[in-house]
């Protein structure tokens, strides 16, 4: 799976659907301007009966023409004005991110220190998969009063995203189909299908108030009553409403009607997608069939309890809610033919619940009870990439060996420390420690009265107690540290996570000088939790044309160039390297001294790089990862400032294997 080819599709698939949704907010402004006509008509035949005229004026009289331009440009600009504000208030109300998606259906956020096993494993598993496939950690909900086995993600940017999988799903599921489950659910995360799945329910909604209108009015008249004497005055009046009210209801529902058409089918086609993507992730499609399997075998299945769910019913993992019209709304394929797509042996029988698969000594495949996939087959031996390549290539996946590499990181990461990264009142502490000076004392001290100055002596006290178990800490495991952090920190108000960020830069030059890592550390941190905090910044595309970035490229390259410390290897050499990969601007490249491609400069550049589009990004680090492996091994300076450049250009990279530490 290409990251990018993925973004991309997913805006092909956007302006598709904001067609095709045009095409049925047309269908209802002309459903509108019948009903208006027919209104009219109707209205107007009342008023000349009651003035004592024998003849009945229809609508399509020859005094009254059926096409009026008037009346349709009231109908379009009053239904255009209607769905306009309605789609623009629930996008509005969605902007903020993916927790207020989990938090209007009744999720509630886990809390990181839970002692809940089910809870515990479910945290675990997604550490692993944002570990291994290098997004920001997603926020973690549970919907409590749904037995029934579901999930969905949902969110703007990788920066916001959340993750939310019903009560039944964490009781029901082996630790193996929860992972298939998640899987799926960081596809969507990783193939833009979030940001596509909220304009989706904006869009609808729009359409759908309408209707709602219409019923409103309805519901409100349901106590109304007539009597004889006021049959001519309020009568009349009531049945008016009522015929506003029903020709509302009408109009609002044939536009969704087909909103829901379109809708469906959209997310039918992605969830296949999504379901081959676990499987690639995971190498293990006994889990995620295992999941689909019990969803079919359990009387509730996948079907959601609550009514809050039903806007967002084409987020979820399976079929939320039962469909009036069968197939034809059905946000997802029949079960039968997810797990088919992934085991095309499968005989049709579905979890029995009385059973129980003790996947935890022996997986479905490893019994031989599911064959291997095509996509799984043994490939011809390649020849040799660069790890800086490799994660390029892994780019907006996760492969079997990232999330192993991952879970084997997470393990051997201090217990103190991946508790502190997720207490609100310790991550900051934790990140002030990471950035002390291991090998100058008088520089290290010095941060420390910083810290005690800036941050209070609660922070100095909690940094003295992380402090024996930050000295154990392996290069390698900082960044994602950084990582873990994140879920604890979005929380916090920007008037309190300023003089945190302030204390950061503090520490950094505290010694007069920035490190890669610390440069890597500010720009992970700073872009996740602005974009967390204003998930629709990211995706604003201002800059098409290479030429217009060929200074700032040159920028990236040479202080990728400059930050290896091989003497075996001429830095220019590495710089065009990296430039041959760009052939459209190669000669325009230019090699910069160290001075004119400082991490200042790399800043500044980097900043307008994110405002790039998706090619010029992808070339752009592809570049930058044949730069860094141009001497095949990848020094940790080399390999941080890398992750630096991908996070702030909204690009999930996954951590670098094969970085050596001199």
């Amino acid at each position: 799976m290409d990251f990018f080819e993925a973004q991309a599709r997913a805006k092909k698939r956007t302006t598709r659907l904001v067609a095709l949704f045009a095409l049925a907010v047309i269908g209802t402004i002309v459903a509108g301007y019948f009903a208006a006509i027919f209104l009219i008509g109707q209205a107007s035949g009342r008023v000349q009966r009651h003035r004592g005229y024998a003849a009945y004026d229809a609508p399509a009289a020859p005094g009254r023409p059926l096409w009026q331009p008037a009346v349709f440009a009231e109908v379009c600009l009053g239904t255009l004005a209607v769905v306009g504000l309605a789609s623009l208030y629930k996008w509005n109300e969605f902007s903020s991110g993916g927790s207020a998606v989990a938090e209007s259906v009744g999720g509630r956020r886990v809390d990181p220190h839970t002692t809940d096993l089910h809870e515990r494993r479910l945290l675990n598993v997604i550490e692993e998969m944002a570990i291994a496939s290098g997004v920001p950690m997603p926020a973690v909900y549970i919907l409590d009063d749904e037995p029934a086995i579901n999930a969905f993600a949902a969110g703007l940017t990788t920066g916001d995203a959340v993750v939310t999988v019903t009560r039944g799903t964490l009781e029901k599921l082996t630790r193996d189909e929860l992972q298939g489950v998640i899987g799926h659910e960081f596809s969507h995360i990783l193939n833009g299908d979030m940001r596509l799945n909220v304009r989706l329910s904006a869009i609808l909604f729009g359409i759908l108030v309408i209707g709602i209108a219409g019923r409103g009015i309805l519901f409100s008249l349901r106590n109304a009553r007539v009597s004889s004497r006021d049959s001519k005055n309020g009568g009349g009046a009531v049945i008016a409403i009522a015929a506003v009210g029903v020709a509302l209801l009408v109009i609002g529902y044939v536009g969704y009607f087909f909103g829901r058409l379109i809708q469906a089918a959209v997310s039918r086609q992605r969830e296949f997608l999504a379901d081959a993507s676990s499987v690639q992730f995971t190498r293990n499609p006994s889990g995620l069939t295992g999941a689909l399997k019990k969803i079919g075998g359990y009387a509730l299945g996948s079907s959601l309890q609550s009514a809050k769910g039903t806007a967002i019913g084409h987020f979820f993992f399976a079929q939320g809610f039962t469909s009036m019209f069968g197939g034809a709304w059905a946000t997802h394929p029949p079960l039968d033919e997810r797990i088919r797509a992934i085991d095309p042996q499968f005989d049709g029988k579905m979890f029995d619940p009385p059973e129980v698969v003790d996947v935890a000594h022996e997986s479905f495949r490893d019994a031989g009870l599911v064959p291997p996939l095509a996509g799984l087959a043994p490939q011809r031996p390649q020849p040799p990439v660069s790890p800086a390549m490799r994660a390029m290539t892994a780019v907006g996946t996760l492969t079997a060996e990232q999330i192993t590499g991952a879970q084997s990181l997470l393990d051997t990461l201090p217990a103190r420390l991946r508790a502190a990264a997720r207490t609100a009142g310790e991550a900051a502490p934790l990140l002030y420690g990471v950035l002390l000076d291991q090998d100058d004392l008088a520089v290290r001290e010095r941060q420390r009265q910083l810290v005690a100055t800036r941050a209070g002596a609660d922070a100095l006290r909690v940094l003295d107690e992380l402090d024996p178990s930050l000295r154990t800490l392996r290069p390698e495991h900082r960044l994602p540290l950084v990582q873990l952090t994140l879920p604890a920190l979005r929380p916090v108000a920007p008037a309190e996570l300023a003089p945190i960020l302030d204390t950061l830069d503090e520490l950094v030059h505290a010694d007069g000088r920035v490190s890669p890592f610390e440069f890597a550390l500010q720009k992970l941190l700073i872009r996740s939790l602005d974009l967390g905090r204003d998930p629709s910044r990211a995706g604003v595309i201002q800059i098409y044309s290479f030429n217009a970035v060929t200074e700032e490229i040159s920028v990236v390259l040479s202080a990728l160039a400059h930050a290896a410390s091989n003497v075996d290897l001429d830095a220019r050499a590495a710089f065009a390297a990296g430039a041959a990969q760009i052939k459209l601007i190669e000669a325009r490249l230019t090699f910069l001294d160290e001075s004119a491609s400082s991490l200042e400069k790399l800043d500044a550049a980097l900043d307008k790089l994110a405002a790039a589009s998706g090619p010029i990004k992808q070339r752009t680090l592809v570049a930058a990862a044949h730069v860094v492996g141009a001497d095949g091994r990848i020094l940790i300076d080399e390999a941080e400032l890398l992750r630096a450049i991908a996070a702030t250009l909204d690009v999930p990279m996954p951590p670098l294997d094969g970085t050596a530490s001199v």
